[in-house]
């Protein structure tokens, strides 16, 4: 990998719209971006943990950013989707699910044209961004991704997800116990 390429890497975001306001989050965070399709709900989870998605087989919590931010649920609509994103988790890498109104661009943003967040305005807490991001004649928010999903939010979130994967594979060892062939002593009778 040529210097230029890591350097190009350490300054872009994608941008995404949750109610109105453009927010981005490093490319290096961000692991894939769904169509917003099925999120189950599950009982007992914080109201801004939406629910959980199937991702190939491994069960990821989705994040609305919009109840994390104060306000009232996303709506869905055409545009919506999970933009898939690594958080660290007591030093540990957890895959979640953030949903956004919309994704609207990878932003090349340099050092230069990041700005530190103001002490007041914002709907995010000042120390959950990471700055704001000059993008022609306004500003993105840049978000600190780790502090703005709390370590409580996530730990419930990583119980959700292994809970609802210990009860698939608890359902699948049911399916596979009813679906056994007959012994051979009662093949034979």
């Amino acid at each position: 990998m040529s210097t230029q390429t890591v350097v190009a890497d350490g300054t872009q975001y994608l941008g995404f719209y949750v109610a109105e306001e453009e927010y981005a989050i490093g490319i290096l965070r961000v692991r894939e971006i769904l169509e917003f399709d099925t999120v189950t709900r599950v009982p007992t989870t914080p109201p801004s943990i939406r629910g959980v998605i199937n991702l190939r087989g491994r069960v990821v919590p989705v994040v609305d950013l919009a109840v994390k931010l104060g306000l009232p649920e996303s709506p869905i609509t055409k545009r919506t989707c999970v933009v898939v994103v690594e958080v660290d988790l007591e030093g540990e890498r957890t895959v979640m699910g953030v949903l956004a109104d919309s994704v609207s661009q990878v932003l090349d943003l340099p050092a230069s044209e990041i700005e530190p967040p103001p002490p007041f305005g914002p709907r995010v807490r000042v120390d959950c961004l990471l700055g704001m991001g000059r993008s022609g004649k306004k500003f993105v928010l840049l978000l600190d991704i780790d502090k703005l999903l709390s370590t409580d939010e996530i730990a419930a979130a990583a119980q959700v997800a292994e809970g609802v994967a210990a009860e698939g594979v608890a359902a699948e060892g049911d399916a596979q116990a009813t679906a056994e062939p007959p012994a051979a002593d009662e093949a034979a009778s």
